[in-house]
C-alpha cells in the first residue's frame, strides 16, 4: 500500500468513486471491516519469492493489513504471481537501511505501537500458538528458510512461539508456518470480546488507496485532482 502524503483522503476517495461501482466500492468496505492490525507479521531476511508472497496471500485471506520487513541481508520481492496481487492490499513497512540494525529498528518501531514482539522457533523456551494471548497486540515473527530467525531477532524479541508437532519432522515451511500461526490468532482473535478492527481515520486511508488501485489509471487521476480540481486552501 502507498498512500500520497495529503490531507485531504476525504476529498480524493470522493473524487475517485465517480470512476468506481457501487458493488466495488461494497466490496472495499466489506473486506475493510474485517481487517485487524491487533496482529501483524514481521519477515526477516526471506529471500525465497515463492515462500514470502505465500505469506503475504495468507496476511491478506485472514484478514491481518500490516506486515513489517526486514531487510538486512536480502531483498523482499512482491512482484511474484504467486500472492495474487495480495501485496496490493496490504500495508508493508520495510526496514532495510544500509549500516543500520534493521532488526532493532523494525522492533523499535513495533514497541512504540505497543506490540509484544514474538518470535516463531522451535528451539526457544516458548510457548504453543494456542496459548498466546490476543488480549494484547502481537507481532509474530518468521526467519529465513533454512535459518529461523537470527541472533538478533532472539536477543531483543520479547518472547518466542512455536506450532506443537507431533512427527519427525521438527519444523514446517515458512509459510504453513505462517498460515497456521495467523490461522490460529485471528480465529480466537475474532471470538473475542475486544474492538479488533481498524482505527476509523486508518479505514479511511485505506479505502482511498485501495479506491485507487482498483479503477484504471488510478495514479494519473489522483494527479489529475489535485492539480485541476482540488481548491486550494
Amino acid at each position: 500500500m502507498s498512500i500520497s502524503p495529503n490531507k485531504d483522503t476525504e476529498g480524493l476517495l470522493e473524487y475517485l468513486t465517480n470512476f468506481s461501482t457501487e458493488e466495488r466500492q461494497e466490496t472495499l468496505k466489506n473486506v475493510l471491516e474485517q481487517r485487524t492490525n491487533r496482529i501483524v507479521v514481521v519477515l526477516e531476511d526471506l529471500h525465497k519469492a515463492h515462500n514470502a508472497n505465500a505469506v503475504l496471500r495468507s496476511c491478506d485471506g485472514f484478514g491481518i493489513q500490516d506486515v513489517y520487513i526486514i531487510e538486512n541481508k536480502n531483498e523482499f520481492d512482491t512482484a511474484s504471481s504467486v500472492s495474487l496481487g495480495a501485496h496490493k492490499w496490504l500495508t508493508l513497512h520495510r526496514f532495510n537501511t544500509p549500516g543500520e540494525d534493521n532488526v532493532k529498528a523494525c522492533f523499535d518501531a513495533l514497541h512504540a505501537k505497543g506490540y509484544k514482539i514474538l518470535a516463531t522457533s522451535p528451539h526457544e523456551n516458548d510457548t504453543d500458538i494456542h496459548q498466546v494471548a490476543v488480549n494484547e497486540k502481537v507481532a509474530l515473527v518468521f526467519g529465513t528458510e533454512l535459518d529461523g530467525i537470527s541472533d538478533n531477532v532472539k536477543a531483543l524479541a520479547d518472547g518466542f512461539v512455536k506450532i506443537p508437532m507431533f512427527g519427525f519432522s521438527e519444523s514446517f515451511n515458512i509459510s504453513v508456518s505462517a498460515a497456521i500461526c495467523i490461522y490460529e490468532l485471528t480465529t480466537r482473535l475474532r471470538d473475542a470480546d475486544i474492538d479488533w478492527r481498524l482505527e476509523k481515520g486508518y479505514k479511511q486511508e485505506l479505502l482511498c488507496d485501495w479506491t485507487k488501485k482498483s479503477i484504471k489509471a488510478g495514479d494519473r487521476l489522483e494527479e489529475k485532482y489535485y492539480k485541476e480540481i482540488k481548491k486550494p486552501e
